[in-house]
This record gives C-alpha cells, structure tokens and sequence, in this order.
C-alpha cells in the first residue's frame, strides 16, 4: 500500500517583527507567544538513553538545591505575567514533575487563572496515585511517555525499575479521573521501532492519542545521530499498511504535532517531526527552568534570569516589560539550522528544561 503524503513544510517568508501587532507580542521573525512550559524539577525517577543517560547523570550527577527553585507563589505570579502576555497555555514538566512535593497546590493556584490551558507531561510511574488529585485541582490534561509496550524494551530505554504496566496503570488512573490523555511514544531506529504497530493496536479505539516523535538531538549527552532517526515518513508508512490513515493537519499554528487519522474510524495519531520537517517558523513557545531561568528554545545553549529580577523586588509591569524584551530579541530556529555552522554546538539538557 502507498504511504500517505505527509507536509513537508516550506520556508516561512519572514517578516520583520515589532514589539507588538494588534496586541500580540511578536519576535524577530514575527512569532507571537502563546505557550509557556515550566519545568518544576531536574530530578527524574527514569534515566531515559535520549533524555538522562546514566552514564553522563550517575549517582554523583549535582541536581539543584531544593532553595534555588522556585516557590509555587514565584511561579503562580510568573505564570499571571505571562498570560498578560498572550500566553493562553501552560505546559508542567521536568525532570519529572511528579517528583516535586505537593505539586497539586500548584496546579490548585494556577488554575484560578482565568482562560488558561493547564497540561502536565510525565513519564507516569507515580500516575496512578496522584491522577485523581491532579484532576479534582485543576489540570486539564496530561500526555504521558511510552517508548514500548514490550517491557523489556521500555526497561532498557528508560534504564528505570518502573515496567510497562505501572506506567498503563498511570494512564488508566488518569482515564477513569477524567483527564484526557496523549501518549507519546520517541522512535529510535534499531532500539524500538519495532514497538510503533504495538503501540497503535494496543491504543487504536481507546480515546486516547497516540504520538510519534523523531528521535531529537536534545542536549549535548544522548549520543545523536542522524543514522538513528526514524522519520515521520517512515513512522507513517508502517502504520498506513495495516491501518489507512488521512490527514487532518494541524489545531492550530504553533502546535508541534501533525494529526492523522485512521480511515476506519479508530481514533487519531500525531507525529512531531522536528527533524525531518522542522516548524520553528511558527514556534510559539517559551520554557521557564526549575530555577527561573527563560529559554526561548528546546535547543538554547543560555537562559535569561528571570529569577534574579523576581527576588530583587522588581513588579510585575517590570517583569512583563523584561519578558517582553526578551521574546522579542528571539530569532531562533534551531532545527531549520541543524547541521549548519550556524547551529550552537552545546545545548541544554532536556532533562533540565522539559521536552
């Protein structure tokens, strides 16, 4: 059977950004902010090959002080400086966040924010136990990493005690609480692309969505290579074999995903190529670091203290006018310039900053 065209997006024409248009605030290359993800741990229970390989975060490995985070006031008053910003959703990760003490008070405080999407990513060994609680205070919906379903497969790529049903359990306790769930499941050619069609017969008709990602050159530690990318092409002629898939696109500009759904009416899949069909034209996303630091891209080599000026006492029409500074100088497009001398060679950790 043909495998499905996918989009391979052009260029975007640029246009020269101004610190404003019609109310938004625009980069360089005249992106507005919509999205911010704040990681509230670099701890993380797994120690993933792609993300936190043991080798390079060992025992020994210096995670940050429980002083240089910030509080869950800080972070509830950041998020309220962002949303007057344009920022309409807000993306909780880590490490994982699951890690972080009392986390539903968190979520409890910025869900009094008004008109804002509230999501949490998590590797779901600790799921089980916190989704009712999560859901009861006010998050909106939780995506979920699975890199296999045969469970000595998952083990070896997340190099953690958790096994595959834990993480199903997680997924379950989420379901049965109410939130909508996304899998996502990153493929890395020769270690468990075999898992994609498991993977799909076993969440095909379940409601939730299942999303394939290209395994990304994050970092500067997982050992990256081009030879280990599965492109989304690739992803997608597997599954449209055995189950025909067509196009649905994209929600919205700025969404990382490209939807598909099966013919047969069994539910919808996503796939995020970064790699192979890079969307930094229409990126839309801010990252704030466990310790207050802003990163205008997963692939940043520096961050901007945010930290500093909340400590010094700065108000909030301050901070929103150094945000503001800050997206507006950004030009990034990191993934448009892969390979290039142009791209910056040391990266942070996505463990650190969140995926």
């Amino acid at each position: 059977m043909t495998a499905p065209e996918i989009r391979i997006p052009l260029s975007a024409l640029r246009r020269a950004a101004t610190p404003a248009a019609n109310g938004v605030l625009l980069d360089q290359l005249g992106r507005p902010l919509r999205d911010l993800r704040i990681s509230v741990t670099d701890r993380c229970n797994f120690r993933c090959t792609y993300c936190m390989p043991r080798d390079k975060f060992g025992r020994e490995h210096a995670f940050l002080p429980r002083e240089a985070l910030l509080s869950f006031e800080e972070i509830t008053r950041i998020a309220r400086v962002f949303t007057g910003q344009g920022v309409r959703k807000i993306r909780l990760t880590g490490g994982e966040p699951l890690l972080r003490k009392h986390l539903d008070r968190l979520i409890a405080m910025l869900a009094e924010i008004p008109d804002l999407e509230l999501t949490l990513t998590t590797n779901g060994a600790l799921l089980a136990r916190h989704a009712a609680n999560l859901k009861a205070t006010g998050l909106h919906r939780v995506t979920v990493s699975l890199d296999a379903l045969d469970d000595a497969i998952f083990r070896r790529m997340s190099d953690a005690e958790c096994g595959v049903g834990e993480v199903l359990a997680g997924i379950d306790a989420a379901q049965a609480a109410g939130l909508p769930v996304k899998v996502n499941m990153v493929v890395r050619r020769g270690v468990n692309d075999q898992e994609i069609l498991p993977l799909v017969r076993h969440f095909r008709g379940s409601g939730h969505t299942l999303r394939f990602i290209e395994y990304m050159d994050v970092g500067s530690s997982n050992g990256w290579r081009m030879d280990d990318v599965l492109t989304a092409r690739e992803i997608l002629a597997r599954i449209h074999a055995e189950y025909p898939l067509e196009a649905i696109g994209r929600d919205v500009p700025g969404d990382v995903a490209e939807r598909w759904r099966y013919v047969d009416g069994g539910g919808e899949i996503g796939v995020i190529a970064s790699v192979t069909q890079a969307f930094c034209h229409d990126c839309s996303r801010m990252r704030l670091s466990p310790e207050g630091k802003l990163f205008t891209c997963l692939f940043a080599s520096s961050g901007h203290d945010l930290r500093a000026l909340l400590r010094e006492g700065r108000d909030d029409a301050a901070l929103a006018g150094w945000i503001g500074g800050v997206w507006h100088e950004r030009g990034d497009r990191y993934s448009e310039l892969r390979g290039t001398a142009s791209a910056p060679a040391q990266k942070i950790e996505m463990s650190y900053i969140g995926g």
